[in-house]
């Protein structure tokens, strides 16, 4: 018999789902901001499912295909929602050109499905993953949309401006969405012992990442996300010579 604990990953996997499920019904209402932060929701009970499968040693088979199909919705189908009903509102032909943004749940499911048999993805990444792409492309619509916040941008910001234009938007779900299945090896945030020597890569880039926190709050979000893209680059440009 299963003790209770057994189920705590697979419940905390359920969250995940349940919050991308309530992103979606966010972006359709459009509220923006709340939308993304179900996604981050989404994001961080993703990563103490499989830590608390480690903890608890409760992996499970049904805990492998239930946390796929749960980051299907919350960092596939919930962003494309979220950047499909943005370009309702901007496009000048928002009967067609929102549908672009369909292109995210249709790469995610592509980059999931080959990340359970990619046996080279035991420790690191190859492509972006998909928690990082939909944090991404949500924060930065997140921080557009923010009202009587001291982060809220001024009207004439030129974030705001490229942010509502089609020719800004679009291309850069066609570039994200490639990035997902690129590649482009990207190293990972899981921790296998705290030594300098193994992990100087993750601790600059925490590092790094609570100077540009503390700095510029919910801005910093999409910053932190082009940062990890950077460094796996710039590691990976180092390897190649």
């Amino acid at each position: 018999m299963k003790s209770i604990t057994s189920y705590i990953p697979n419940t905390i996997t359920s969250l995940n789902l349940f919050s991308g499920c309530i992103s979606c019904v966010m972006a359709f209402n459009g509220n923006f901001f709340w939308a993304a932060m179900f996604i981050l929701f989404a994001s961080v009970f993703d990563f103490f499912d499989g830590m608390m499968a480690r903890l608890l040693n409760a992996h499970s088979n049904i805990g492998k295909e239930l946390d796929s199909l749960a980051d299907m919705v919350s960092f596939g189908v919930a962003p494309g929602v979220v950047m499909y009903t943005w370009l309702t509102l901007y496009s000048p032909d928002p009967k067609i050109l929102p549908f672009v943004a369909f292109l995210i749940p249709v790469f995610s499911a592509l980059r999931l499905a080959k990340f359970n048999i990619d046996e080279r993805q035991t420790s690191s990444f190859i492509g972006l993953p998909t928690p990082a792409n939909a944090i991404f492309l949500t924060s930065f619509i997140a921080l557009v949309s923010l009202e009587d916040s001291v982060f809220s941008l001024s009207p004439d910001s030129v974030i705001i401006t490229i942010s509502q234009s089609v020719y800004f938007i679009v291309p850069l779900i066609i570039v994200f969405s490639l990035l997902l299945v690129c590649e482009l090896p990207m190293f990972s945030l899981k921790f296998h012992d705290l030594t300098w020597q193994d992990n100087k890569v993750r601790f600059i880039f925490l590092g790094l990442s609570v100077i540009l926190l503390l700095f510029f709050w919910w801005a910093a979000i999409p910053m932190v996300i082009l940062l990890f893209i950077l460094m796996s680059v710039g590691i990976w440009l180092k390897n190649r010579k």
